[in-house]
């Protein structure tokens, strides 16, 4: 019955694929017009405070994000940093989690959306080499993430409306593609741009009705006018020796990764930036592996979110948590009063599945999934495994 339901929606979803809007050739995005251009629905790509706020009224949003498969490992750190934390207005903390599929847990995933942490898509396959993903076309990412959406609704039990973002592996965006596809099924962002350019100040998120002022590192970058999705652009920090880095784990010139303090005080310095100028949500990019590996990181990173959990103007928050908030914008105050939103919990009967072939390789593979087990290890092209 669940997947007839997962397929039944499938039906309600519009994928485009045949139809008009797939044949109809992109408008090339103009400059943007702020007369026109306005909240919930645009926002041009900007720097500027939604809706004109000043610094000081408004909530410092921090953005911890993980990327690839949710595991037995990473999932032990997960539990000891994120689970349980609040911020100070009491509602529980957030952070994100960009999930590619193969090697992943979904009963792990079923736990993670269960205590209101964010899941958000990284593709099925992640494949090498980087190219292939610079060249994607919009067959290749509908297959990638639209039957991802589904799948991890699928196999980890959570609501396929709750699958609002996504992230391109190694960030390498396929320029208009993926924006495309979001609008198709709806979904509400992408955090894969980095930017080098916007961040002192900061650039906050913006769409693509009208073209982007942001700087594209990997290209290539969106042209098109795409109304409907969501930028959120990765702010780059800046390493000891002032060079950019997108995620934390990709920094040049670190500090040491044995001394704890030294961590600390880089990842306070990076948040100032922010939190003292104009409070664009600030990111602690990362793969897990780097956190777990480092002990001193992992110190480091507690200490900061216990600095943020404490201060009243600053909130760890879920990546689509923040897209809401710069469509409605309000100040810390009225944010702090606001109630906490509600997770619903879900079910997940556990379902331990292997050993599965798999049309990619001659590797077979065990699942842990919350549902009827698989014939075949799900991939691109069959995302239930049939």
């Amino acid at each position: 019955m669940r997947l007839y339901m997962i397929l039944l929606s499938l039906l309600l979803v519009p994928l485009a694929k045949g139809d008009e809007r797939e044949t109809k050739e992109l408008k090339r995005a103009v400059p943007c017009d702020e007369a026109l251009c306005k909240l919930p629905s645009c926002r041009c790509s900007s720097t500027a405070i939604p809706g004109g706020l000043a610094p000081r009224n408004t909530p410092q949003f921090v953005l911890v994000t993980f990327d690839d498969s949710v595991n037995v490992l990473n999932m032990v750190t997960y539990r000891e940093l994120l689970i349980g934390r609040r911020n100070s207005n009491q509602c529980p903390a957030g952070a994100t989690f960009y999930v590619s599929h193969e090697y992943s847990n979904y009963q792990l995933i079923n736990e993670l959306y269960n205590n209101g942490l964010e899941i958000g898509l990284h593709s099925i396959t992640h494949q090498t080499p980087q190219t292939y993903w610079a060249v994607a076309n919009k067959e290749t990412i509908e297959q990638e993430f639209a039957d991802q959406r589904i799948q991890m609704a699928h196999l980890a039990n959570i609501p396929l409306t709750s699958i609002q973002g996504m992230r391109m592996p190694f960030l390498q965006l396929a320029g208009n593609a993926s924006f495309e596809v979001l609008k198709d099924i709806d979904m509400l962002y992408d955090a894969s741009w980095p930017t080098m350019s916007f961040v002192e100040p900061g650039m906050w998120p913006y769409t693509l009705n009208y073209a982007s002022i942001q700087d594209c590192p990997i290209p290539p970058c969106p042209t098109a006018s795409i109304p409907g999705p969501w930028v959120l652009p990765m702010i780059a920090w800046r390493d000891l020796l002032g060079f950019p880095c997108a995620m934390v784990d990709g920094c040049f010139a670190p500090p040491d990764l044995n001394d704890e303090n030294a961590w600390y005080n880089f990842i306070m310095q990076n948040f100032e930036r922010h939190y003292l100028g104009n409070r664009a949500p600030f990111g602690f990019y990362v793969h897990e592996w780097h956190v777990r590996t480092n002990p001193a990181i992992f110190r480091a990173l507690s200490r900061f979110l216990d600095v943020v959990n404490n201060l009243h103007d600053a909130f760890m928050v879920n990546s689509k948590d923040v897209i809401d908030w710069v469509k409605s914008p309000v100040s810390v105050d009225e944010y702090r009063n606001q109630p906490c939103k509600q997770n619903m919990p879900t079910s997940c009967i556990p379902s331990q599945c292997g050993p599965l072939p798999a049309s990619h390789t001659q590797e077979q593979f065990w699942m842990q999934i919350c549902n009827v087990c698989p014939r075949v290890y799900p991939w691109r092209g069959n995302p239930f495994g049939l």
